[in-house]
């Protein structure tokens, strides 16, 4: 009898410890699954607001804080853009002076948290850039997908589309660079957004899914005019990119892609956003197996699969060494698998999905050499 005990005892040590894996590794993976449009990313730090004055604001020191060029700063109620740190403003230990361009709304007070975005306009291309636009409501597997169409006279198009941690107000830091060069502009929402429809398990799958409502908008495109069409992707918005050339039935359509900051590998992308959610290096295998169970993501292993280092049309990379959720090195190997149809702009300094925030001049000057064939 003591020995059924025993084993009984162990049995239930054994499926208590197995529940508790599985728990674990369900709650790690949520730091990439459940990431709301328009939150903050893991691998952003929280800033204080020390103080404001005409023009400059004073942040928590911080490596975040010293970033380069132009960037959101967003906290509960308000959403500024922040220009680079003032040289000539007081030395502190703790905190950080930078310029304050403007307040979109609301007002950040000493004392509040906040955190970088590299999102710097709110609302939509009419109120926040004075462009002409429709919004459309494109028909997409699980319902009408909300669009902005900026118009334009040339019939190469360009699909904007933003990635994890953002809405499609991210893709109107480049609207007026297409805008001013005549290109019809698409940027979509899509399911998990705000007004698009939900993804039925509600989580996000990096991609692989989702690549699936930019083929609606891309069929779209085509039926609308649009003689080629190019994808111009952010973080999972590059894979969804990917996959769409790759997938699609109008990828004879696509005449190139632009990727920023593309999520090349999930379970490398999974592991540092759980890892900055302070997740133990022990659990983060559960993490990535609990994220396949609940998603499918099986990446290049699955039955079918796309190979995203097989990239067949001219496609232009923007990413650093400094992204701290989608690494450098896949960009690295997928433009030196490809000499001829990819070429890479490394960009030092920016955080994810913000390349263009830290040098835009650069950044605009390259993506326009990359286009030009394409019109």
């Amino acid at each position: 009898m003591r020995t059924v005990r025993a084993t009984a005892a162990a049995v239930t040590a054994v499926i208590g410890a197995g529940a508790a894996a599985v728990a674990a590794g369900r709650f790690a993976s949520d730091a990439a699954l459940r990431i709301p449009p328009g939150g903050p990313l893991p691998t952003e730090p929280r800033l204080t607001v020390h103080a404001t004055a005409a023009g400059q604001v004073t942040l928590t020191r911080d490596l975040a804080a010293l970033r380069p060029g132009r960037h959101g700063l967003t906290g509960d109620g308000f959403h500024a853009v922040v220009g680079p740190v003032l040289p000539g403003a007081p030395v502190s230990a703790d905190t950080v002076v930078r310029r304050l361009e403007r307040v979109t709304y609301g007002t950040p007070e000493p004392g509040d948290r906040a955190w970088f975005t590299p999102n710097l306009h709110v609302g939509d291309p009419g109120t926040a850039l004075g462009l002409d636009h429709t919004g459309l409501g494109v028909p997409g597997e699980l319902g009408p997908l909300p669009v902005w169409s900026v118009p334009g006279v040339r019939d190469t198009w360009v699909i904007a589309v933003h990635g994890l941690g953002t809405t499609r107000e991210h893709t109107m830091n480049l609207m007026e660079f297409l805008h001013r060069h005549r290109f019809p502009v698409l940027a979509p929402a899509y399911r998990g957004d705000p007004g698009a429809p939900a993804s039925p398990d509600r989580l996000n799958h990096l991609g692989e899914t989702e690549w699936r409502d930019l083929d609606a908008v891309l069929r779209h495109a085509v039926s609308s005019g649009a003689r080629q069409v190019v994808l111009y992707g952010w973080s999972s918005g590059a894979t969804m990119a990917l996959r769409a050339a790759a997938r699609s039935e109008m990828r004879a359509h696509i005449a190139g892609l632009v990727l920023d900051s593309p999520v090349l590998n999930w379970e490398a992308t999974l592991r540092a956003l759980a890892a900055a959610h302070r997740t133990p290096g022990a659990l983060l295998p559960l993490a990535v197996r609990a994220a396949q169970g609940r998603t499918g993501l099986y990446g290049e292993r699955s039955p079918g699969a796309v190979h995203l280092d097989r990239v067949g049309v001219p496609t232009h990379i923007f990413h650093g060494p400094d992204d701290k959720v989608a690494p450098w090195r896949f960009s690295r190997r997928l433009a030196a698998a490809h000499p001829n149809t990819v070429t890479l702009h490394t960009v030092r300094g920016a955080p994810h999905a913000a390349m263009w925030n830290v040098d835009p001049e650069a950044y605009e000057e390259a993506l326009r050499r990359f286009l030009t064939p394409l019109m």
